[in-house]
């Protein structure tokens, strides 16, 4: 790969990453003047409250609440977040907690109790600001009594590792906890609540960010147990775990709030950014690249390494039988792909599509790809995810690497890595899923 396609790729990138930060997301949305607030329309006298909190939780939660604090300063009484390890920002009021994710740990679950304190003592004369973005759901891991913390990460894990999408986890997630699930809105009740929420998920499903805490929940214990079915795990869930999904499902256990709820009367939520607003922004910088962008979709899902294969031949498909496009071409796809883990390697979703990538573009000088963690964090990894070319190939032979070997044993860091073709961000604090970008310079 040439250093100009890695740089254009990578400014392609960050103006995705620049249109959907958290701190311009709020702005987009809300706005302060004196004591008048707008939040996405709907209009608050701020000076009818008598006190206003921040909480929430997510990768993206500590700058979202900072911009807050900057716009209404004095006016918020106290506020607690939840972000992932090293996901800080600067805050004067609000508390930031740190927790672990994507397997939960105590600090995470000690932070979910607190911020259900603050939204539980809120009254009808009070305004509940609650900032949400993806990883809130394992970053706030307040389980229902009889289930331990433990058990929860032991069903998290297992999930993962049999290539569950985020939707089948967080229907489990949703129905062993005292937090998502329209939950939180159900503690603040009957305080006004406003929720900010940026989307990480397939289909921007309200109770499916972060497992819906201020939304009403349209899955089922019913769904939840055909989950364990489909990946077969009855026997390998926790005992009591099961034992609460089959309670529910036979309807011996109240189900999660649903639409029409009377909690979500006062309950205003907000997206503020998406995937697609990602994709938008990438498409506007492949432009002025000189690149003719064109979105695929922001709803991929699938196998990472199909994926990538799909991508490889839609590229590929521009300039075959000669029938050249006008220019190069700057494929966008945005989503969260999965992985069905069979090795022992390091990796994640967006470093196993590159690897995938590099195996069927040996003989195609003319396509490059970069696919992306837009929060900086690919898997359990300090990368965001990878580049792969023509060339991956030949260096990796180089160095007496067998690419196919690396993807069977998941092993795209190490692979990635010794070929120079890892990507690595840091932590972005915002996230919307994953990017693909496919850069297309069909031979004259």
């Amino acid at each position: 790969m040439t250093a100009q396609r890695r740089d254009t790729l990578r400014s392609i990138l960050d103006a995705a990453l620049h249109a959907v930060a958290p701190d311009k997301a709020i702005h987009r949305h809300v706005t302060v003047a004196g004591s008048a607030m707008t939040i996405a329309g709907q209009p608050y006298d701020l000076d009818s409250f008598d006190r206003i909190f921040i909480i929430g939780a997510g990768k993206g939660a500590a700058p979202m609440a900072a911009t807050l604090e900057t716009m209404l300063g004095n006016r918020i009484t106290e506020g607690i977040i939840c972000v992932k390890y090293g996901h800080t920002v600067p805050t004067r009021i609000v508390d930031v907690r740190e927790g672990a994710h994507p397997v939960p740990d105590a600090n995470g679950e000690q932070a979910a109790r607190d911020i259900l304190a603050i939204a539980e003592k809120a009254t009808e004369r009070d305004l509940v600001l609650c900032v949400i973005t993806g990883g809130a759901s394992a970053l706030t891991p307040a389980l229902v009594e009889g289930i331990r913390l433990e058990d929860g990460k032991k069903a998290t894990s297992l999930l993962l590792e049999c290539g569950a999408t985020i939707h089948e986890i967080n229907a489990i997630r949703k129905h062993l906890s005292i937090f998502g699930s329209g939950n939180l809105a159900r503690a603040a009740h009957p305080a006004r609540l406003a929720a900010l929420i940026i989307s990480d998920v397939v289909g921007d499903n309200l109770d499916v960010i972060a497992s819906g805490p201020t939304s009403p929940d349209s899955s089922t214990f019913a769904q939840c147990m055909e989950i364990v079915e489909r990946y077969g795990i009855r026997d390998r869930l926790p005992a009591n775990i099961l034992a609460r999904l089959e309670a529910g499902a036979r309807g011996e256990i109240a189900e999660t709030p649903k639409q029409g709820d009377p909690v979500f009367s006062t309950v205003q939520n907000v997206l503020v950014a998406t995937n697609l607003q990602a994709l938008e922004a990438a498409a506007a910088a492949a432009l002025q690249a000189g690149y003719t962008p064109r979105i695929l979709t922001s709803t991929m899902t699938g196998e990472a390494r199909d994926k990538a294969r799909e991508l490889v031949d839609t590229a590929m498909n521009l300039c075959l039988d000669g029938k050249e496009v006008a220019g190069p071409v700057c494929l966008l796809a945005g989503g969260e792909t999965t992985v069905t883990i069979t090795g022992s390697g390091l990796g994640g979703r967006n470093q196993e599509m590159a690897l995938a990538a590099s195996l069927y573009l040996q003989d195609c000088e003319h396509i490059t790809m970069l696919c992306a963690g837009t929060d900086g964090s690919d898997g359990p990894t300090d990368a965001a995810g990878g580049f792969a070319c023509s060339r991956t190939l030949e260096r990796a032979a180089c160095c007496s690497l067998d690419a196919q070997a690396y993807l069977a044993d998941n092993n795209a860091y190490h692979f990635l890595d010794k070929t120079d073709n890892l990507l690595k961000t840091g932590p972005t604090l915002t996230n919307v899923m994953d990017l693909a970008l496919v850069l297309v310079d069909c031979p004259r």
